[in-house]
């Protein structure tokens, strides 16, 4: 019985993300000492544990599903590492943004797919084992194209330290996936085992949320002192980024004469960013000289989560029509 409502609680969770991510946001600001606890290697460990759980869900067959589709993943991961980061570059450009902000947007822009995309790609009746492929790939891509590109369209208006990023990439992402992935695939079947995994996409959620708040507890007095105008002008950016993404991943698609899943899977894996690691490299790598370049990373944390969410909603209800 206590296991029954314990895994309601957790598709509950899974399944309200971007209503629990908004509610803790509106919470830290308006007590932004909540999650000050969470900054630095704190934040770190909160992404690599997250990373963690999706490595938790990879098997043998999803890399021999990898292998059987090379030509879906290939225009996908490209469409993923050159759509995101020529949109962040061109409405760094479009708004006239500030070195701190384009920072942040860019950031963003070169990040790999978030992992929250696969779920989404599973509530909208996507193909999850795509999602999932594109996912996996752009996040083993991450720790070298990912400063690749931040030093090719932000080395102008700052330092990059590309070298040290690929290592921080290494350690957060590749590290704990790796692990996840062992541990998945030596004790996968065991029966407690996979019942403890179950549980995995809660305190994904909660690591989100958690990240979420720390980002928007350090930032609180920029937001305050930039006023209305700093927010709308963020806001409006991470909305254009986030949903040219979704359109322009979906046309992808298109072009290519995906399948209806495969075009809304794309879409999705496009769109949504790995926002937590934008905000960890912007903490590590320019915050101290650039303290608005994580306002951007922030609202993309929550912004993802709900644009994500409605986007599949709408997907899925085009089907009952």
């Amino acid at each position: 019985m206590e296991n029954k409502v314990f895994n309601s609680f957790v598709n509950f969770m899974t399944k309200h993300t971007s209503a629990f991510i908004i509610a803790i946001a509106v919470i830290t600001i308006l007590i932004p000492e909540l999650f000050s606890w969470v900054k630095g290697l704190t934040q770190t460990l909160i992404l690599g544990f997250i990373m963690l759980t999706m490595g938790l869900t990879l098997s043998l067959n999803d890399f021999k599903i990898l292998l059987s589709r090379p030509l879906d993943i290939l225009i996908g991961t490209c469409a993923q590492f050159t759509i995101m980061p020529l949109i962040a570059y061109s409405l760094c450009k479009l708004f006239g943004l500030d070195n701190q902000l384009a920072i942040g947007i860019i950031l963003v822009g070169c990040c790999p797919g978030g992992v929250s995309s696969n779920i989404m790609s599973y509530l909208c009746k996507g193909d999850v084992a795509f999602s999932v492929g594109m996912t996996t790939v752009s996040t083993l891509l991450a720790p070298v194209a990912t400063p690749f590109l931040v030093l090719a369209l932000a080395g102008e208006r700052v330092d990059v330290d590309a070298p040290s990023m690929f290592l921080n990439i290494l350690y957060v992402t590749i590290l704990p996936v790796a692990i996840g992935f062992a541990v998945n695939h030596f004790y996968g079947g065991n029966e407690k085992f996979e019942e403890t995994k179950k549980t995995m996409p809660l305190f994904s959620v909660l690591g989100l949320a958690c990240i979420v708040g720390g980002v928007i507890s350090a930032v609180h007095p920029h937001i305050i002192n930039g006023g209305f105008e700093l927010l709308l002008l963020t806001c409006s950016v991470v909305f254009c980024h986030n949903t040219l993404g979704y359109i322009l991943g979906y046309l992808v698609g298109t072009f290519f004469k995906f399948s209806t899943a495969k075009k809304r899977t794309v879409s999705i894996e496009i769109g949504m960013q790995n926002a937590g690691l934008a905000t960890v490299l912007s903490s590590t790598f320019f915050m101290a000289t650039n303290p608005l370049s994580i306002v951007p990373c922030a609202i993309s944390c929550v912004w993802h989560s709900i644009s994500g969410t409605i986007l599949a909603n709408l997907f899925a209800r085009k089907d009952e029509i």
